[in-house]
C-alpha cells in the first residue's frame, strides 16, 4: 500500500521536470536560434515557441496534481 501511495506525487514530480525542461529549452530556442533551422522542422525560434507554452501548461499541471497528491489521505 505504501508504494501506491507514491504513484501520484512521483508522476506530478515528472511531469513538472519535463514542463521545466519544455519551458526553458524553448525559450533557449527563441533566443539562440533566431532564423536558424532547427533539425528541418522549421525555424528555432517558432520550434520554441512550440516547447515553452506546452512546457509551462506542464509545469502548472505538475504543480496542481502535487497539491492534490498532498491533500490526500
Amino acid at each position: 500500500m505504501k508504494n501506491k501511495s507514491l504513484i501520484l506525487p512521483l508522476l506530478a514530480l515528472a511531469i513538472y521536470i519535463l514542463g521545466g525542461i519544455g519551458t526553458f529549452g524553448g525559450l533557449a530556442l527563441i533566443i539562440f536560434m533566431k532564423g536558424k533551422d532547427f533539425y528541418h522542422w522549421g525555424d528555432g525560434r517558432t520550434v520554441g515557441y512550440l516547447f515553452l507554452f506546452p512546457g509551462l501548461c506542464l509545469s502548472v499541471f505538475g504543480v496542481l496534481l502535487m497539491r492534490i497528491a498532498r491533500n490526500r489521505q
